[in-house]
């Protein structure tokens, strides 16, 4: 039970940090923002990212591709379900995360269902989404010819402001499924679930820089992020125009994939199944001689 004194003590705000190569450094800046609830009262600290943290995410991310592309879907797969497995071991604590941002404790504790029964079905489609959009093609000599899916590469997410953990999660899936490796900018008002979410992740066996999270101010990191020349696609789903602006002009920089998501319900099985993998999947076709 709380004494008289408590109200009187000074209030000791966790700082949540940033997710990158697999740690959680602070942000070069040495910035942070403030994080309050529905009510203005202060909740914690989050970093206020930096381009120069943006630029460490995708040396991490572009450090770690090769080697989360090579693995099996089979792998892959048991690494998200791990992962839902701990998001489903603390529920409590996102719930709590969530009904500080003004969801109510039902809206609460049905985001962090759906997220979880999101991460499930994605670990699914991990090894399977290149028998379903695989081909072997017919050809006009003594070859076979092959057409499979590759992971894109680095991939730039742009969370959604509303559903900050629902939101983010149906977008990382699908792209970490398909053998991709994430930059992710959370949400900016609402982020404290985003780096718990990193915490999860970490403690899954996801090889460190297959997921990157950043907090800050979307005007602020996007320019850096949207131009970057080593990021091959960009995820976001709800961009004002001006932004939307921004990104498609720096994506013609190096040929950028932007992909818009558009769901009308982020609870709705519009997001669920195997063609947000196939977005971030290139086709690459292969020759063989036949009896060599």
């Amino acid at each position: 039970m709380k004494n008289a004194k408590d109200k009187d003590r000074l209030q000791v705000a966790k700082t949540y940090k940033l997710y990158l190569g697999g740690a959680f450094p602070r942000t070069e800046s040495g910035r942070t923002i403030k994080v309050t609830d529905a009510k203005g009262n202060l909740l914690a600290n989050a970093c206020r990212a930096s381009r120069k943290d943006c630029r460490e995410a995708v040396v991490a991310a572009r450090g770690a591709c090769r080697g989360w592309a090579a693995r099996s879907g089979y792998n892959r797969g048991q690494i998200l379900y791990r992962a839902a497995e701990m998001l489903e071991g603390r529920s409590e604590q996102f719930t709590e995360e969530l009904r500080s941002s003004g969801a109510t404790s039902a809206q609460a504790r049905r985001e962090v269902a759906a997220s979880v029964d999101r991460l499930v079905h994605y670990a699914g489609w991990a090894d399977k989404y290149q028998q379903v959009f695989g081909t072997v093609n017919p050809v006009a000599s003594s070859h076979f010819n092959f057409s499979l899916p590759e992971a894109t590469g680095v991939v730039v997410i742009i969370a959604s402001r509303d559903a900050p953990l629902l939101g983010l999660a149906s977008m990382v899936a699908p792209a970490i499924a398909g053998g991709n490796t994430a930059v992710c900018l959370a949400s900016e008002s609402f982020p404290l679930s985003a780096i718990t979410f990193g915490e999860v992740l970490h403690a899954s066996d996801l090889p460190g820089g297959v997921v990157n999270l950043l907090t800050g101010q979307r005007d602020e990191l996007i320019p850096p992020l949207s131009s970057h020349m080593d990021v091959n696609a960009l995820v976001h789903v709800d961009l004002d125009d001006k932004e939307r602006k921004q990104v498609e002009e720096d994506a013609a920089l190096n040929l950028k994939r932007i992909i818009r998501r558009k769901p009308s319900n982020w609870f709705s099985d519009e997001v669920d199944g195997p063609y947000p993998i196939l977005d971030l999947q290139e086709i690459k076709t292969t020759w063989h001689p036949i009896g060599q």
